[in-house]
Formats: C-alpha cells, structure tokens, sequence
C-alpha cells in the first residue's frame, strides 16, 4: 500500500471516528455513534496491518485475540458501579501502550532524528504517568487506597524534584544520539520517576475529586498517543491521539468551572478540608459547622402541608425532582430509583433528574447508573437546566448526595465547597433526603438542610432499602 493511499484512507477513518462522537452527542443516535467509532478503530488496526505488511505475523494475531477476549468478558462481567475503576484502567492502558511505542522507537531505532528523539521521551514520560496515575486512580476508587488524600513531607517538593529528574531525563535521550547504553539508562531513568511522578500526583486528590482527575488521565492518554504518533510518524495515531487529548482536556475543564475551582487546586489536594493532613478519614476537626441561622427556610409560600409522611407526600405531588449522587451508585440503587419514577408516573406525577457535573466518581457517572436501568435520557437534566425548576416543584428526592446539594455552599466563606454552584434543592416546597446517615459529605461542610425546621424529610439507612420501603407506601397507600 502507497503512503498517499493509506494518508487517505486514515483521513476518512478519522472522519469517521468524528461522526461518531457528533452522533454520541445525540441521545437517539448514541449507540450508532459509538458502533460507527469502534467500526473506524477496528479498520484502522487491519490497514495498519496490511500497510506495514505483517497481517501473517500469528502473534499480532494472537494478542488481537486475547485483547478481544478480555474486552468482551469485562463488557458483560464488570458491573456498572465498577465503570469509574475500569475507565481509569483504560487511560492507563492506553499511557502503556504509548510509553511502549515509545520505548522500543528509542531503543532500536538507530537511525532516528532529533525530533524523533525528544518526541519519544515525551511520549515514554506522559505515557508512564498516566499509567500510574490511573493505577492509583483506580485503587483509591476500588478501595485499596485511602481514598482520602495522602500527603507526605515535603509532598510538593518532591513532586517537583521528579518532575525536574524527567525533563532532565528526556533532554539527556536527545542528547545521546545512538550510544545504546547511555540511551538505555535514560529511558529507564524517565519511566522510574515518570512513574513515580504519576503515584505522587494521584495519591493526594480525594476520591471526590476522582471524576476530574479521571478526565485529565483520558487526556493524557490521549496525548501520549499522539506523540508516540509523532515518534514512529503515524497519521492515524496523531489524529485519535489529538482527539481523545483535546475532548479529555475541555471536559477537565467543563468539571474544574462546574467546582468554581482552578484544576492546580485540585491536583494540590486543596479542595479538601484537612488538607495538610495525613489524608486518613474526616476527622471531627474537619468538619466545617454552619450555624443554624444559615439553615436555609422553604422557598415557597405556600402553607407546609400536614402531611409528614414521605409516601403520601410523594404520592400527592405532581412535579418531582430525583438528584442522585454517590450514595446512590453505593447502595446500587439505581434500579429502584426506576421502580419509584415509574409508580410516581402512574399517579400523573412529571418526574425529572437533577445531575451535577462532578457527582460520582467519573464524568457522566449518574448518566451512565440512570440508563442502565432504562431511564430515558431526556429525564436527565444538567445543572443550569434544572435549577430554575426546584422552585416549582412540589418534591425534590435527594438519594445518596450531599456536598452537590449543599447550600452552605453559598454562604459558607472558607470553606472547600464556597462558591460551587450546587443544585438548588432548598427552593422545592419538600425535601426528601434519602442519604445513610447526617455525616458531611466529602468536603467536610455540615448541611443546614439537615436541621431545618420545616420542609424536610431525612430517611436515614441504605438508600436501596429505603427507596424499596417507599415504593412499598405508595403501592398499598399507607
């Protein structure tokens, strides 16, 4: 295959890998979409096959097959709740593969240029990063790892000591032409502190913050791709690379403006409280009170009804707002969230979903919980959406989220949440707070709505169960 044959048939894989992400950005097109991308990246492996003449090689084959086999069985076996954990292996996977083009360019291709040469100790570093920076991810939200953040002495310097040793360390792989063994050592050097570079950046961001670091590690992935592109001169790998960098990247930032909080503050471990602590659970040092004047009252005028059980509230109401979080993903709860709006709907009620950006631990996490149990898109609603709408309905439904929902956020200077903007629950003429007990959310910041006089229900417990027992009201009527 000639280069100007296989540049235009790149071209219109890339094309096609773009029409793909336009389509996923419509609901009803979004499977078409995603079938329409991995259709174009399934054609790109067997063109890049074929172009460089190794379609016989029984190997390649063979991993094809092995990746195929573990794709498949992670597909049907992992459940939805682990998606956060199985998104972050794949930005790590995908650094690997990066930091491996990179490495065996550098080792055995003698003849390389400068360019090639700087280009492939990026690539290794970026790649070898995002490996261990999504290893750690992946640990902190699985469990293994504190997820709390963990600092250490002199944290930031270090930070920037192994930062200054990678830089150093890719300037001396320029530098060293084709001597194998001064290469050898250098391209050993950047994947050590590359790696550790990775860990020490990731420990301490609090699990909270895991949906934006999760975000910037698919950036990373992506951009490690397309400078390993850079590196073996690939037109496909620079284009998908460009792609998943800058999508990753605007989407980082989308989140870091949804927090009113700037990405350095985030990846500091400053969006916490206790910040300066060994990253161990929230102490009751680090909880942040709010007075009970601040405890917002009910937004609307209307007479409190008498009515104070939380099934017959629900079963009057004809404009209902679900706002799930976390707690929801904890519980799995996400299935009788579904049984609820279906028997709400059955009454006449119009039942909506509030999402905030950063709920869950990984972009779209909620979206992803919702649809699984077939809840339509349409019923989802984005922040700026949805918040004009709580002051007129007559439920708001919070299961499993605290901080999003947190109007301290508005009053409380100092504090980590102030001035992120929340969902506006406290505007809703009810509050039923489904959440298992009164502790803080993440941040550490008190809500008031939990001592509020009037205008709040808390059912306390598993969100699961609790929801079942609702379900269970409003069927017989009691």
């Amino acid at each position: 295959m000639s280069d100007m044959v296989y540049y235009i048939l790149c071209s219109f894989l890339i094309i096609g890998v773009l029409c793909g992400i336009a389509l996923m950005s419509k609901v009803k097109h979004s499977l078409k979409g995603n079938l329409l991308s991995s259709v174009c990246m399934a054609l790109a492996i067997l063109i890049t096959l074929y172009k460089y003449n190794i379609m016989s090689d029984l190997s390649l084959w063979i991993c094809i097959a092995a990746g195929l086999v573990m794709g498949l069985w992670g597909a049907y076996k992992v459940k939805m709740i682990n998606m956060p954990q199985v998104v972050a292996m794949l930005n790590g996977f995908g650094g690997a593969a990066s930091a491996i083009v990179a490495s065996i360019a550098l080792l055995e291709n003698q003849t390389a240029n400068l360019f090639s040469f700087i280009t492939g100790g990026i690539a290794l570093g970026v790649g070898t990063v995002t490996l261990t920076g999504s290893l750690v991810a992946g640990g902190k939200l699985q469990g293994i790892l504190p997820q709390k953040p963990v600092f250490w002495k002199k944290h930031s310097f270090i930070i920037s000591s192994s930062l200054m040793i990678i830089v150093m360390s890719v300037l001396a792989i320029a530098i060293s032409g084709t001597d194998r063994t001064i290469l050898s050592v250098m391209v050993a050097l950047c994947v050590v502190f590359s790696g550790f570079f990775g860990l020490a950046f990731t420990i301490r961001v609090g699990g909270a913050d895991m949906p934006i670091t999760i975000s910037l590690l698919n950036s990373l992935s992506g951009v490690a791709g397309a400078i390993a592109g850079m590196v073996i001169s690939d037109p496909l790998l620079i284009s998908v690379g460009g792609v998943v960098g800058a999508s990753g990247l605007l989407l980082t930032q989308i989140m870091c403006n949804a927090m009113n909080r700037p990405l350095k503050d985030i990846l500091l471990g400053k969006s916490t409280v206790g910040s300066q602590g060994t990253g161990h659970g929230n102490s009751d040092e680090s909880v942040t009170n709010i007075s009970e004047q601040e405890a917002p009252e009910p937004m609307n005028s209307e007479k409190e009804t008498q009515k104070t059980d939380p099934a017959a509230i629900l079963s009057e109401a004809k404009k209902v707002i679900i706002v799930p979080g976390y707690g929801m993903a904890l519980a799995q709860a996400q299935e009788q969230v579904k049984q609820l709006t279906d028997k709400l709907e059955e009454k006449g009620a119009e039942v909506l979903f509030a999402i905030h950006p950063v709920a869950g631990r990984m972009p779209g996490h909620m979206n992803v919980l919702l649809c699984e149990v077939d809840i339509p898109y349409e019923k989802l609603c984005e922040m700026d959406e949805i918040n004009p709408r709580f002051k007129e309905c007559d439920v708001a439904l919070v299961v499993g989220a605290n901080d999003v929902v947190n109007p301290a956020a508005n009053t409380a200077i100092g504090t980590p949440i102030y001035g992120m903007p929340v969902l506006e629950v406290d505007k809703a003429r009810h509050i039923i707070i489904c959440n298992y007990d009164l502790k803080p959310g993440y941040a550490g910041v008190e809500n008031p709505l939990y001592r509020r006089k009037e205008g709040v229900t808390l059912l306390l417990g598993d969100a699961r169960d609790t929801i079942e027992k609702l379900i269970s009201k409003i069927q017989t009527g009691l």
